[in-house]
């Protein structure tokens, strides 16, 4: 339990000095782009000094020509930092508009181009998905927890309508991640921290431009399809076929 302790107050002052910085590299011309990067470094010092090792699968899969939309199952607090670290594209966050009210966290996520919406008020809510749409437009990926509340178990829940007319109205194609073994760094209701050997699975893109609203209940499936046969292959076996895939990359 000390050990646990003693790196959570490490990763509050990690992150409040990071946090400064960011904050510092906001005032500057590309401030988003500068703070993702600190972000980054952050999210890799901070899985570091908790002894969280991750294998990436799937690294070819990545689009570094176009914008994607990432979408990916979500189990723990430390998915936002595995994702970080390890998918190694620029990439702005759609979060919980409470998050941005935040002193000092919320103005790092603000210049750092992520979107606020307002799972209350749909209204609100597309207004802050249109402008996702614009900085994809721009040219900027998103990445995005369709299932909106953490699963526990393994279990994938279903998947919120909102991040597909997203991708939808934008065009780009979704890129599907599956994050394997994340639940097991700190269990719920308990601040422990435990080592654990994480898999990121980086599925092939899925193309959007042949779905609309109308049958958008489709591409969600095969989303949250794809995603949940990633991560139940790749718990039961260490041969991963080009075919769920394409090669291996760590």
């Amino acid at each position: 339990m000390i050990y646990s302790v003693l790196l959570l107050t490490l990763g509050l002052v990690l992150t409040a000095f990071m946090s400064f910085w960011s904050i510092v590299f906001s005032i500057f011309s590309d401030s988003d782009n500068k703070v993702h990067k600190v972000a980054t470094l952050w999210a890799r010092i901070l899985l570091l000094i908790c002894n969280i090792k991750v294998k990436v699968i799937g690294r070819e899969n990545l689009l570094h020509d176009k914008p994607q939309i990432f979408m990916a199952n979500h189990q723990s607090d430390f998915d936002i930092l595995i994702a970080l670290a390890y998918i190694s594209v620029q990439f702005r966050w759609i979060v919980k508009k409470e998050l941005l009210s935040i002193p000092i966290f919320g103005a790092v996520l603000k210049s750092a181009g992520y979107i606020g919406i307002d799972r209350k008020n749909l209204k609100e809510a597309l207004k802050n998905i249109d402008k996702a749409v614009l900085q994809i437009w721009k040219g900027k990926s998103i990445m995005t927890f369709p299932e909106d509340t953490k699963s526990r178990k393994g279990e994938i829940k279903p998947f919120k309508k909102g991040a597909f007319y997203l991708a939808i109205e934008s065009g780009a194609p979704i890129v599907p991640v599956s994050i394997i073994g994340s639940d097991g760094i700190m269990p719920q209701k308990s601040l422990k921290i435990f080592p654990c050997q994480i898999k990121l699975i980086i599925g092939k893109p899925i193309e959007t431009k042949n779905f609309n609203i109308e049958n958008r209940q489709e591409l969600i499936e095969k989303v949250r399809n794809t995603i949940i046969k990633n991560y139940n292959y790749r718990q039961n076996t260490e041969n991963l076929t080009a075919q769920t895939l394409g090669s291996e990359a760590t």
